[in-house]
């Protein structure tokens, strides 16, 4: 069955590159949404630079979890991110922007009819909410997003996973899970948008999603033989911290679409709120009777950096401060207090990306400033006054929490039944590098 899946998912992609250039694009079907270019070689040239650093988030992200796992799984865990390099930026091309920005259907899906294999994607037009760089650029930057997001569920059922069925898995999250949910939020006609709902970098078109995913996974392939193991390489972990750190400065501030003051803006916040959830979880740590990890100094980090991802253009400095300081508290205690004789959340993922998504869009609903960034209106945070966005903000969160969790579990469902996705007791006591690749450190 794996074979006759991977021979048809290859002749379909070589058939339709060959016949690319015989599509038909009708410019009507494009949408309203595609505009004419306005070149900011300033703009361009940043945007270039953004997407290369969101690129560099998904190695980062691999050092990250290939540290914390024992020593005869760091590969594997490894390649899962190098491979969502791999698998999402063709998927993207064939079908996965059109799917995210294409047309709308109902504000809940795009149509990629007239952008498959990136047709009508043109360096010589534009996004509406980016008329300033071309619109092929925008295209890759956002594909980066869709790249590391099923990279991050792999923390999960690290150790564990057998490598074909994660690679099956991740195509159809980025289809089912990742494309309603980016087009639902950062789409003009899509449902999230018209309501309201302000994720300026993608606290639940990506952290949420695949937080939720990550838990669903954790439940549907069970424990590990062994829970408690050795990081391989502390030193891995830190390295991988500071690449993630440094590539989050193209996610957040890249996310400004431009180089302007609100990208200055959310590279300041993101800058602040890692910082401040760093210091918060090893003085939390210290205070909890536990000595000064490098361990807890990173994840705390990270779990900063993936809280101020929603609130990064629309709240202050002081604002991601606290918001930074908060979502790490809550994280910390949340990995303390995490079932995990009953759930094995590997690398908890759950507990770091999920809940530090959501304290960071609920955060955004309480901070907004219209000072900030003029898209928030006067539907400002619940600080100014005002319950509107936070209410907006608490029902976006309820709504992708239920689909991404349903979702996510439905898929691993599927894909088990077209090929187990759990290894066997033997290999997994072997480790996956040796019995899935062939390798070992």
């Amino acid at each position: 069955m794996r074979k006759i899946v991977l021979s048809v998912i290859l002749i379909t992609v070589l058939g339709l590159t060959f016949f690319s250039n015989y599509f038909v694009v009708d410019s009507a079907k494009l949408g309203a949404h595609i505009v004419e270019l306005k070149l900011d070689t300033g703009d361009t040239a940043w945007m270039i630079v953004a997407a290369a650093l969101v690129l560099i988030m998904t190695p980062g992200l691999g050092f990250f979890y290939g540290g914390m796992v024992g020593k005869k799984n760091v590969i594997s865990t490894m390649l899962q991110s190098f491979m969502a390099m791999v698998i999402v930026t063709v998927l993207w091309v064939v079908i996965g922007f059109g799917l995210c920005f294409g047309p709308t259907i109902g504000g809940f899906i795009g149509d990629p009819s007239a952008n498959i294999l990136f047709q009508g994607v043109s360096a010589n037009t534009a996004w509406e909410l980016a008329p300033t760089i071309p619109l092929l650029l925008f295209a890759f930057f956002q594909a980066k997003f869709a790249i590391i997001t099923p990279a991050l569920i792999t923390g999960a059922f690290a150790e564990r996973v057998r490598f074909w069925a994660y690679l099956l898995f991740m195509v159809l999250f980025i289809l089912i899970i990742y494309a309603p949910l980016c087009h639902m939020t950062w789409h003009p006609d899509g449902f999230f948008f018209k309501e309201g709902v302000l994720d300026f970098a993608g606290g639940t078109v990506v952290h949420m999603s695949a937080g939720w995913a990550a838990l669903a996974g954790a439940i549907f392939l069970g424990k590990r033989k062994v829970q408690k193991v050795n990081p391989a390489r502390i030193t891995y972990v830190l390295l991988g911290t500071g690449l993630l750190w440094f590539g989050w400065f193209g996610f957040n501030a890249g996310s400004a679409v431009g180089s302007s003051s609100l990208a200055a803006q959310a590279l300041g916040t993101t800058t602040v709120a890692a910082a401040a959830a760093a210091m918060a979880w090893v003085f939390l740590d210290k205070i909890m009777g536990h000595k000064l990890s490098a361990m807890g100094a990173c994840i705390g980090a990270v779990v900063g950096l993936v809280a101020i991802t929603p609130a990064a253009g629309f709240v202050t400095i002081p604002h991601a401060v606290t918001i930074g300081i908060i979502a790490s508290i809550i994280s910390n205690f949340m990995v303390m207090k995490f079932p995990k004789g009953k759930i094995d959340d590997a690398l908890d993922v759950f507990a770091c990306h999920g809940v530090g998504g959501m304290v960071g869009m609920l955060l955004t609903g309480v901070f907004a400033s219209k000072a900030v960034n003029p898209i928030v209106g006067d539907n400002q945070g619940l600080i100014f006054g005002d319950a509107t966005l936070f209410l907006i903000q608490l029902k976006a969160l309820v709504l992708v929490s239920i689909f991404a969790f349903s979702a996510s579990y439905a898929l691993f469902f599927i894909v088990n039944k077209i090929t187990p996705l759990r290894v066997s007791e033997d290999k997994e006591e072997l480790g996956l590098d040796i019995t899935q690749h062939g390798e070992f450190l």
